[in-house]
């Protein structure tokens, strides 16, 4: 019936097949500046025509402004607060995060459902790549991704790819000129000059709309245009995309997802819970091109991603996540949910409640400015525009006030009046009843959900990390019962996978020399692998993979 539902809210046809292909495409750091989202700058054909073939969603907010506490949130459907995968990262304070050991990243329960997985250029989940999630995981920041990913993967199964499109991401606003700091100095300078070898000039510095709390100068304009310039190149890495899918005769066999991870690589926008850094552009195209056109604008949040593509394969929804499926007649959220910790070296705890209209802030640590330095974003131009301007103490009254303490305690905007967030209504007394619903709101989510930054972030490791040692999974146990070999971890939660050796010699196996297949029920025994050897390997997320298991089976 739940499956009957998803057809019916998208339009499908009841010939859909029951294992359908998913390809999610995630562009990086980039708010609703699509053509199909409305705005005119924007040169988007590719996106703009896969919206018209699909459903546009208009009301998506990711959990986090900065991209791996949101990707926690992405790939398992869980709150970063409630994983402890929070702050900006955890590897700057050398751990990982450790999550409830039911806690499971989606395309694993896809492949214990049959499918396989496929990755490219990020992961950033914060308690480690556990090898059991994807069995092809390549890339990374700086190489442009694999835009047919999934012809790595066996033709005979349902498939899942990931594509990560890092053109969009805040450092690819670099310029030649720019100075990247300390470890960041090559880097930088290598995606500059490559991104000068790619990325053509398409968008005019004196049509784009500086925001209000910008200093609106060249420089700031400039940035903006390359900002665009950059979304241009992505939008014809998603156009490769379909049409490599096209060529290879999977469109109309697969689920095409486009969205983005976060707002903005912009400053208040990157790292922050306003709209600018929270609210993304999603699109769904079906397999038979039912819904094409449609607008959905209910609330979603990005730990409804998980639930949704579950459902979308068939797959139940465990317990643990906290998300809902976007994709069924009874999704309703009458709020949605963010939250700011820790920036690289930048303490912070803000928490944000949204509904349709009225964005809620709570900031704990009040008594630090908005702006702080931070090595990373300080880098790029519009931050050094404002850091310029503070010196030379040209910037206005708004623009001030984010390098002033103490802030407010608590903010409350209008969305639809004030889409910049720029107007604080929490101290006006007719706007009491509905600041005192959104408090409510964000009590009961904070409850629900539990927020693992009401410790210590050094208490908070020490209860993942004793000691400050990273906990290491047990090796697995293998037995054989009869006819049938039983492999077993005593670490709860922890996920197993297994190859056999030499690789090859076991018919339909995949890629042995490269991966490992996930174990999701006891092997049968057969004189055919008495020459071979089955080897066993566990991990719990956030733990250290455990040592290997080597069973023979001639014993």
């Amino acid at each position: 019936m739940r499956r009957l539902l998803i057809w019916l809210v998208l339009g499908l046809s009841s010939s859909v097949i029951a294992q359908p292909n998913i390809v999610l495409i995630v562009a990086e750091d980039l708010s609703p500046r699509i053509g199909a989202f409305g705005d005119e700058i924007a040169q988007t054909p590719n996106i703009d025509a896969l919206a018209e073939q699909g459903v546009r969603f208009t009301q998506v907010f990711s959990a986090s402004g900065v991209c791996a506490p949101n990707r926690s949130a992405l790939i398992t459907g869980v709150y970063p607060q409630a994983l402890g995968t929070q702050h900006m990262r955890t590897s700057n304070k050398n751990y990982e995060a450790v999550p409830p050991p039911q806690v499971k990243a989606f395309p694993e329960l896809l492949r214990q459902a049959g499918y396989v997985t496929a990755n490219t250029a990020k992961t950033d989940y914060q308690f480690g790549e556990p090898f059991t999630i994807w069995d092809v995981n390549e890339g990374n920041f700086a190489l442009p991704p694999d835009l047919a990913l999934w012809r790595q993967l066996p033709a005979d199964k349902p498939f899942f790819a990931m594509i990560n499109l890092m053109s969009t991401h805040e450092s690819r606003l670099a310029t030649l000129e720019t100075k990247g700091q300390g470890a960041f100095g090559s880097v930088i300078k290598g995606l500059a000059l490559a991104r000068k070898a790619t990325v053509r000039e398409v968008t005019e510095p004196l049509l784009v709309r500086v925001p209000e709390l910008y200093p609106d100068t060249m420089a700031v304009r400039e940035s903006i245009a390359q900002h665009y310039d950059n979304i241009h190149y992505m939008d014809a890495q998603v156009g490769e995309v379909i049409g490599n899918l096209a060529m290879d005769g999977l469109l109309d066999k697969t689920f095409v997802i486009w969205m983005t991870d976060h707002g903005d690589g912009l400053p208040r926008a990157k790292r922050a819970v306003y709209d600018s850094g929270l609210l993304v552009p999603l699109i769904l195209r079906l397999p038979d091109g039912g819904g094409a056109g449609r607008v959905d604008a209910r609330l979603v949040s990005i730990v409804d991603l998980a639930p949704s593509i579950l459902d979308l394969a068939g797959v139940n929804v465990p317990d643990f996540v906290q998300g809902q499926s976007m994709l069924t007649t009874d999704h309703r959220r009458d709020f949605v949910f963010a939250g700011r910790d820790r920036m690289d070296a930048v303490p912070d705890h803000v928490r944000a409640a949204r509904n349709e209209r009225y964005k809620y802030i709570r900031n704990y640590r009040s008594e630090l400015p908005y702006f702080r330095p931070l090595a990373f974003r300080d880098m790029f131009p519009v931050m050094q525009a404002l850091w310029q301007a503070k010196d030379a103490g040209t910037l206005n009254e708004q623009q001030a006030s984010y390098f002033q303490a103490p802030r407010p305690r608590e903010e409350l905007y209008d969305t639809q009046r004030d889409p910049q967030e720029m107007v604080n209504l929490a101290g006006l007394p007719e706007y009491a009843e509905i600041l005192a619903r959104q408090r409510r709101a964000m009590d009961d989510w904070i409850v629900r959900v539990g927020d693992k930054s009401d410790i210590d972030e050094d208490q908070l490791i020490e209860t993942m990390w004793p000691q400050g040692q990273q906990p290491v999974t047990q090796m697995p146990s293998i037995e054989r019962q009869g006819d049938r070999v039983v492999i077993t971890s005593k670490t709860p939660g922890a996920s197993i996978a297994y190859r056999i050796d030499p690789a090859g010699v076991v018919a339909g196996l995949f890629n042995a020399s490269r991966g490992w297949q996930l174990y999701t029920r006891p092997l049968p025994w057969t004189e055919e692998k008495a020459s071979t050897t089955l080897v066993a390997k566990a991990v719990r997320y956030g733990y250290a993979e455990s040592a290997e298991a080597e069973y023979h089976w001639a014993d």
